[in-house]
């Protein structure tokens, strides 16, 4: 591999989002990080409402797109289950994106009506991922 093309692929680094970059053309293999210490990406759950007869609820959706994790181990519980009462900030979920684990948190205090994802599954951006009603 030339110089120009190692330049040109620290430079596509640099310009991405990307934390880490590895290229093997034959027998040259090269591998390109960088610091993204303290470049956390806060993610938010986007919100739809739809109107019940009795009562207002609300779906938690992905806010980007994924792999839904109920838990932060396979042999631990869930953060939430159906019936579960979540505070404002409670984590009630991990989506992966890249290899980087993204806590989701509750935006408000709510009672968990519906779990409408299975671990480990593919969520797409804006599918919602829990039922619940506001508290």
């Amino acid at each position: 591999m030339e110089l120009d093309q190692i330049e040109k692929l620290v430079k596509l680094l640099e310009n991405s989002s990307l934390s880490e970059l590895t290229i093997k053309d034959g027998d040259f293999k090269i591998s390109m990080s960088r610091n993204t210490a303290g470049t956390a990406v806060q993610t938010e759950p986007a919100v739809q409402r739809h109107a019940d007869k009795e009562d207002m609820t609300v779906n938690i959706t992905s806010p980007i797109v994924g792999t839904f994790y109920s838990a932060s181990g396979p042999l631990i519980p869930a953060y939430v289950r159906t019936g579960d009462k979540v505070h404002a900030g409670d984590t009630v979920c991990i989506i992966e994106a890249m290899k980087m684990m993204n806590e989701i948190q509750a935006d408000f205090d709510c009672e968990i009506l519906a779990v409408l994802v299975s671990n480990e599954q593919k969520v797409e951006y804006g599918q919602p991922l829990f039922r619940v009603r506001k508290l």
